[in-house]
């Protein structure tokens, strides 16, 4: 999973089934947590999808989950603002 994830791209089944294309923006590790932070290449219009990868991601035991928690969500979105809208003070 890991590899796939880094190559750039990742197919996910919604709730119907249906599979949806997914650009991996970035992959963060925190925590001793690895998310990712994808955008559909179906429709790149919508909000950006944080998931946490579950599992073993040195192997193909892994799979990606939703963020129930808050506080949780909150930290990791901050994170990938930093990294992804971090203006240099220069």
């Amino acid at each position: 999973m890991l590899d796939d994830l880094l190559l750039g791209s990742v197919v996910l089944n919604d709730e119907q089934g249906r599979e949806e294309s997914f650009k991996v923006v970035r992959v963060l590790e925190m925590n001793e947590q690895h998310y990712v932070l994808l955008q559909s290449l179906d429709d790149p219009g919508d909000d950006l999808l944080i998931l946490r990868v579950e599992g073993d991601v040195e192997s193909d035991d892994a799979s990606l989950v939703g963020v129930d928690d808050d506080d949780e969500w909150e930290a990791v979105a901050e994170a990938f603002d930093e990294l992804l809208f971090d203006v240099d003070e220069d």
